[in-house]
């Protein structure tokens, strides 16, 4: 074991320079994500046809729902290693790794061994166009092949961050992006492969991304105390802690997930502009999200760090600061959308029909940074304080109050279907911050 600082020791006590030195890299890195989505629209955007658009979509729905499902493996990571960090044990923090990569590879492998139920469910649930589903069908089958890769980095973006090294982290996101950027423009607009070659751009880039990642893991692993022990990989008492994090958040992001795909199923219901139209709007938001999830990892690493070290001052300091800078993201952000939404839909459609619709729900896509941050910011502080069920239990009654808001507004159409989005939101902050006390009462 390593030495570590005293448990209440100054060092423990976030700045705004250590906040910001965790945040910019993750945001900077976060931002890239979405590109890929938005360059992946942008490419078959230019053909003209509003299914091929719908296709990429719903074909990348798919695997922002089946591959969120297992965000655990990055959020769960990030909040265990996060505390094993504080309390000063190398030989955890290296094992924390360990779990998380065997956690990855299996799970990744039965995705691929069940590819076909998988994509049968998906299919039957987001009930598009039939030339859509046929395209995003042709996506499915090539990219389903990189799931192991794509949970592989999920792993070790989680396991970067908890130790508080975002300049890695920020590294491996734009190996991973650009790399699928440029292979998207080449299978595409060179080699003509279509929606197919979308697809194999992200597979080929996520391969990439995690032999980087985990050359540069082993070289990380050579500077902490210890070595892999299978005995200790695979304690019964952590390993049950593990995996009992990770359920309560695969629960939570599967709830969360429900509400996005059933937001995109809906939009897919009313036909194909309004579907790619939102498609083209969910891009902002994530993009939005995206930038302000950097302060949120912060504060999960600068939480997990303060839970370890039991330093009540530490925990309020981080929660303090960086929903703070949370706040001032969100403010940018939405600024931004305002101000450039419309050239940014002219560039990711040529199609009229789905450049107007798009314009006629942008102020709901411009706002919702402004609503969403309280909640990112919550999920932060869950997270690194490994507070699963609080987690869970908030996200499941806010997707049940999700659903009863988007009966309510059936009669408003798509506007009524955003509005529900914005419910949701709130319901998450109000859930969330019932469950704030009993973690601050817990250091004290």
């Amino acid at each position: 074991m390593s030495s570590a600082p005293p448990k209440h020791g100054p060092s423990l006590r976030p700045s705004h320079r250590q906040v910001l030195a965790i945040a910019l890299p993750i945001m900077v890195s976060n931002v890239s994500t979405p590109l890929i989505g938005m360059v992946d629209t942008g490419v078959v955007g230019q053909v003209g046809d509003a299914a091929l658009v719908g296709a990429v979509a719903v074909g990348a729905l798919i695997f922002t729902f089946m591959f969120w499902a297992f965000g655990f493996l990055r959020m769960g990571t990030t909040g265990l290693t996060a505390q094993a960090l504080g309390a000063g044990d190398d030989g955890e923090v290296r094992h924390t790794l360990g779990r998380a990569l065997v956690i990855a590879v299996v799970a990744g492998a039965m995705l691929v061994a069940l590819q076909w139920p998988i994509r049968e469910v998906a299919f039957w649930l987001l009930d598009g166009s039939a030339r859509v589903e046929e395209l995003a069908r042709r996506y499915f089958d090539a990219r389903v092949w990189s799931a192991p890769a794509a949970l592989i980095n999920y792993a070790l973006l989680g396991w970067f961050i908890g130790r508080g090294r975002a300049r890695v982290a920020l590294v491996l996101q734009l190996v991973l992006n650009l790399t699928n950027m440029g292979l998207d423009a080449l299978f595409v607009l060179e080699f003509g492969w279509g929606v197919e070659g979308v697809a194999w751009g992200t597979v080929v880039a996520e391969v990439f991304a995690a032999v980087v990642g985990l050359v540069i893991a082993y070289a990380h692993l050579r500077g902490l105390a210890g070595r892999f022990d299978v005995a200790t990989l695979l304690d019964r008492a952590r390993l049950g802690t593990t995996l009992a994090i990770n359920r309560d958040i695969m629960v939570r992001s599967l709830a969360l997930l429900f509400v996005f795909v059933f937001f995109m199923a809906e939009g897919a219901r009313r036909g194909d502009v309004i579907l790619a139209a939102n498609a083209i709007l969910m891009h902002f938001i994530s993009g939005a999200s995206y930038f302000l999830d950097g302060l949120a990892f912060a504060t999960e690493a600068l939480v997990g760090r303060a839970i370890g070290a039991g330093n009540r001052g530490a925990f309020r300091g981080a929660v303090r600061i960086s929903t703070g800078w949370a706040a001032a993201a969100a403010l940018a952000a939405s600024a931004m959308l305002w101000a450039f939404g419309p050239p940014f839909i002219d560039l990711l459609t040529v199609d009229a029909a789905s450049r107007e619709t798009a314009r006629e729900f942008l102020p709901w896509a411009a706002s919702a940074p402004l609503a969403g941050v309280w909640c990112f910011q919550l999920d932060g502080v869950f997270i690194g304080a490994s507070r699963g069920p609080g987690s869970r239990n908030a996200m499941g009654l806010s997707t049940l109050i999700f659903i009863g808001a988007w009966w309510l507004l059936l009669p408003f159409g798509n506007h009524g279907l955003w509005a529900a989005l914005f419910v949701h939101y709130a319901a998450r902050t109000a859930t969330l911050g019932a469950y704030y006390p009993r973690i601050a009462a817990a250091l004290s």
